[in-house]
């Protein structure tokens, strides 16, 4: 297929990609995915918008890389999100570092939290998005880009589930 055959990325299109995340400062992969990311363009926002706007009019093949300041997104870190506690007061599945807790305040509200520190004595869990305070980058492959079928759309169309935890026991901050 010649370059002007490609098909583009716009309104529509169902999007194959892979990416990974680098801490701008210390060059640091972040976050890769594991399993290529598929969305239709235009209904699901699976990246924040600077990521989407930056992939309008790609082809499959190529690579984009979107410097994102994530005070923007996640704002700066809250250390009140910060918790240490004795770690025979943690339940032993909690007892690794990037276990995700998920639990709610006295309201009802729930808030994910990630194992960051462990010790033999304790444990700390951190609140902040992962990405909270940092300067990254997003360094995007485009894998395929063809017309999304109607069931994609319609499955695009709705706002995405998230990820099923089921079973773990959530527990008041």
């Amino acid at each position: 297929m010649s370059e002007s055959m490609k098909e583009r990325i716009e309104e529509g299109k169902f999007v194959e990609l892979t990416y990974r995340v680098v801490d701008q400062k210390s060059g640091d992969v972040l976050t890769t995915v594991e399993f290529p990311l598929g969305y239709v363009h235009g209904h699901n926002a699976v990246l924040s918008p600077q990521v989407m706007a930056e992939l309008d009019g790609k082809a499959s093949g190529d690579r984009i890389s979107v410097p994102i300041d994530c005070r923007d997104l996640y704002g700066a870190r809250d250390e009140s999100l910060v918790f240490t506690d004795a770690i025979e007061n943690v339940p032993e599945e909690y007892r690794e570092v990037g276990t995700r807790i998920l639990m709610e305040n006295d309201k009802g509200e729930a808030k994910s939290f990630l194992v960051t520190r462990m010790d033999d004595k304790t444990l700390t869990i951190d609140g902040n998005h992962p990405l909270c305070g940092r300067m990254v980058v997003f360094e995007l492959e485009i894998l395929s880009v063809r017309d999304a079928t109607e069931e994609e759309i319609l499955a695009g169309g709705r706002p995405e589930k998230g990820p099923d935890i089921g079973g773990i026991p959530t527990r008041p901050i």
